[in-house]
């Protein structure tokens, strides 16, 4: 009797993994707001995009990838 290993369970290196997310493209957002006694004081948003760059268009070049 073999066993066979599923694709499934290959092991992945950690830089294979961030490599097929950029390569797909990712967003990642979050909010971090700083307040004293109750009261908001900064509030700062925050958007980073991950993607190839060959996939990337610049806002306002008409250029579509």
């Amino acid at each position: 009797m073999t066993l066979e290993r599923s694709p499934a369970f290959d092991e992945t290196s950690l830089v294979d993994l961030v490599d097929r997310l950029i390569d797909g493209g990712v967003v990642v957002g979050g909010d971090i707001v700083l307040s004293l006694a109750g009261v908001d004081l900064v509030y700062l948003g925050l958007r980073l995009v991950l993607a190839p760059a060959h996939t990337v268009s610049l806002p306002g070049s008409g250029k579509q990838p």
